[in-house]
């Protein structure tokens, strides 16, 4: 069987090598057991959960709808994604919406350790401590930056957008949104931007690619999200590929998944809470509607702000030279 180890085979990551200034994250993935189809198993693993575990409180609306009404069923069968006819409110909705993400994270949790070898911790930045501090930092900072670009937005085409809730309702909405996201973002950015980009540098032995392959299949996960069905996928397909660069970017730059997923979750909490529209992947009484979408003044607004969220990273944690993603792993000091 192909391993992506190829000739090298480390137990485990030598413990005076975390001490160096060197890099971590990258490097914590020539450790450990990393055979291909331990990541195969690994995917069909969690699918597998999401699909079974991770549905269980829509299968049980289901059965509740269509023990009182058994039309729905064939309602159903035109149209999957529609749980509106479950007869379920929009909290109760958001909740079965980010459970499978939730079941999805506590199994690759399970699992990391006794199929890969390696923890969890190590998985988000090669060590064995996570820093909430960058975490709640680039949280922060992206929801200050969402929040402005909203404004510029508004400022610019007022007409695009109407006040759609400022009643008690938000409150739910924020609560579910703050508890429930976070697992959301965590179980994308350590599959993406920890298990996954370890396991393409090994493979590569670069930097660059494992970030431009995760970025890509980031972008096609997000490729059945109703805006790729309403403006296509070529035109929705750049957002969030950009977005898989700019996490990945920040990823190898700060040695860790930790500023990746705090701007991860804070931007899907924004969106909850202060912005929706009718194409949305996620429905919620937010305070604004967007009544028009403009796909690529949007995508070139994006890019200033990602620009700008790595500018304002880059001199908060003093980061070194950007030069780093076209730099090689150095994994033969893992030996040492």
């Amino acid at each position: 069987m192909w391993d992506f180890t190829i000739l090298l085979t480390i137990p485990e990551i030598n413990t005076h090598f975390l001490n160096f200034s060197f890099m971590n994250h990258l490097e914590y993935g020539f450790s450990g057991k990393n055979h291909v189809w331990r990541y195969i198993v690994m995917a069909v693993a969690i699918m597998a959960a999401i699909n079974t575990v991770g549905a269980i409180p829509l299968l049980i609306a289901m059965a509740l709808k269509a023990a009182s009404d058994p039309s729905v069923l064939s309602g159903l069968e035109q149209n999957p994604s529609d749980m509106g006819m479950f007869g379920l409110c929009t909290n109760t909705t958001l909740i079965v919406t980010f459970f499978p993400f939730i079941v999805g994270l506590v199994t690759f949790i399970l699992l990391i350790k006794p199929l890969n070898g390696r923890t969890v911790t190590g998985t988000i930045n090669g060590t064995s401590k996570v820093r909430w501090n960058r975490m709640i930092s680039s949280a922060l900072i992206w929801f200050i930056l969402s929040a402005i670009y909203l404004f510029v937005q508004k400022s610019l085409n007022p007409e695009d957008f109407v006040l759609n809730n400022t009643s008690k309702t938000l409150i739910p909405v924020i609560i579910i949104s703050l508890t429930f996201i976070p697992f959301q973002a965590a179980f994308e950015e350590m599959l993406f931007r920890g298990y996954l980009i370890q396991g393409f540098a090994v493979l590569a032995r670069n930097r660059w690619v494992p970030v431009l392959l995760t970025s890509l299949l980031f972008g096609f996960l997000h490729a059945w999200n109703p805006e790729v069905k309403e403006y296509g996928f070529l035109t929705m397909m750049p957002q969030y590929v950009l977005f898989g660069l700019v996490f990945g970017i920040a990823t190898i730059i700060d040695d860790g998944i930790e500023i990746a997923l705090g701007a991860h979750a804070a931007n899907n909490i924004f969106l909850c809470i202060m912005v929706t529209n009718k194409n949305s992947a996620i429905q919620t009484p937010a305070v604004f509607e967007q009544l028009a979408i403009h796909p690529w003044a949007e995508f070139a607004g994006l890019l200033i702000s990602t620009v700008v969220f790595l500018i304002i990273l880059k001199y908060l944690f003093k980061w070194r030279s950007f030069n780093v993603l076209f730099s090689k792993i150095n994994y033969d000091n893992l030996s040492k």
